[in-house]
């Protein structure tokens, strides 16, 4: 068996054990910009109406500020957002374990032990890793795909 936090995944419906560089989504980062720009300018309308139409960037820089603050802060935080090592383990059903680790050397010798331990039925092997938070998103483990999959509830 191996265990990812209290999950328990068979070793014998493991179907795949990779270690990589996961590089972040800048789509979606581009794409949250864009709802967050469109977002401001609606506001700013609104704001613009209530005053009588009087109101406009000129007149405000305070807001034309944080507007630009706004975007910068997006665009940086998730466009500039470096790679980060991460260990996946894809199971039978399409699910995927992903844990990461600072170390991508670290991850590729757990994929590693897998690997000998999915071969080798009998052998056994304990690997501790602590939370390493890359991100704000939550736990180490994070469970995507398969069908009806809510991921973990902590």
């Amino acid at each position: 068996m191996l265990w990812v936090g209290t999950a328990a995944f068979p070793l014998h419906n493991i179907t795949m054990v990779d270690a990589f560089m996961m590089k972040p989504d800048r789509g979606s980062t581009v794409g949250r910009l864009l709802k967050g720009l469109f977002g401001a300018a609606v506001v700013y309308i609104v704001i613009s109406l209530i005053s009588g139409g009087e109101a406009s960037v000129g007149d405000s820089p305070a807001l034309a500020i944080v507007l630009v603050i706004a975007a910068l802060f997006v665009a940086f935080w998730g466009l500039f957002e470096a790679d980060k090592p991460v260990l996946a383990v894809q199971v039978a059903s399409g699910s995927t374990v992903v844990v990461t680790l600072p170390s991508i050397e670290e991850l590729r010798q757990i994929a590693g032990r897998i690997a000998y331990a999915i071969d080798n039925p009998e052998a056994e092997f304990t690997a501790v890793v602590h939370q390493y938070n890359t991100n704000n998103y939550g736990p180490v483990a994070n469970l995507n795909g398969g069908q009806g999959n809510t991921g973990f509830k902590l």
